[in-house]
């Protein structure tokens, strides 16, 4: 079957239309039609014929195309059927080949099991819509896995909140989590007009890579989930928030004076190496 012209949003309009296919915005769905900026997501992964890439949301295969091309291993996972027909059909050669897997459904609740089968992935890629971009970051950060490369393409507003820095507005348990795991850095911003159907928000592509001096914890899980309980109301000060973590208000001041964490402040303010040295104090008490 004949690719669509991906740079083409005409073209791409007349795929759907000729299919009965409707563009599904609870999915996140919009194609980036610029081949500059297809490119230089693609080159920032460094793949070869040796690489084994996961794909979240190929959509009709534009980034599928490029992945393939240069010979990776790819799995890509598509909640959509329409598109999991079409892409069946564009990419056959490389299923037959055994180069290309579809895992159909959503992937917050595939990615673990494709572990399992698969094995991890040397990179993990998307173009992430934004009621999953966060959740399956943390998701796979959470259960301790940390792939060689990401870079995704997310809502701005989700990337600053990954890279940012204590006591800033966009400071979070997210960002948390990012930073302990991976160093991060913008590749592009990129405006609604690089996108079918033209969204309404801006996106930036990131690239994370695991931490060379991954700041180790005494319990991974209890960091996790303190550090997401330190946020849980931002109006409220880390005693506050602690205590109603552990529901005890005396050993929440004691853990916080062992920490040397002043009570009445809020967690926006605090580093990662505190909240670490805090969760280890727990874990050791």
């Amino acid at each position: 079957m004949t690719h669509p012209d991906y740079n083409s949003s005409k073209n791409l309009k007349e795929i759907l239309d000729q299919n009965a296919f409707s563009m599904q915005k609870k999915f996140g769905q919009n194609f980036l039609i610029i081949p500059d900026a297809r490119k230089k997501l693609i080159d920032s992964l460094d793949i070869n014929e040796n690489t084994r890439v996961w794909e979240i949301g190929p959509g009709l295969g534009a980034m599928t195309h490029e992945i393939l091309e240069r010979g990776a291993d790819l799995t890509v996972f598509e909640i959509d059927r329409g598109f999991i027909s079409l892409i069946s059909d564009f990419f056959k050669e490389y299923q037959d080949k055994n180069k290309f897997r579809i895992i159909e459904g959503d992937v917050l609740k595939n990615w673990k099991k494709e572990i399992e089968k698969q094995g991890k992935p040397d990179r993990l890629f998307g173009n992430l819509p934004y009621n999953i971009a966060a959740t399956i970051i943390a998701d796979t950060i959470e259960n301790n896995i940390r792939f060689d490369k990401c870079v995704f393409t997310v809502q701005k507003e989700v990337a600053q909140r990954m890279c940012a820095k204590p006591g800033s507005a966009d400071y979070s348990s997210f960002s948390v989590l990012c930073n302990w795991a991976y160093d991060i850095k913008a590749l592009l911003d990129l405006n609604g007009n690089n996108f079918w159907p033209k969204p309404n928000v801006d996106s930036r592509a990131v690239i994370m890579t695991p931490k060379e001096n991954f700041p180790a914890c005494k319990n991974p899980e209890l960091f996790c989930k303190l550090q997401r309980a330190l946020f849980s109301s931002r109006r409220k000060n880390v005693r506050n928030n602690l205590t109603g973590f552990i529901k005890n208000n005396d050993k929440a001041l004691e853990y916080l004076e062992k920490a040397q964490i002043d009570p009445m402040l809020r967690a926006e303010v605090l580093s990662i190496e505190q909240i670490l040295n805090l969760s280890d104090i727990m874990a050791l008490s």
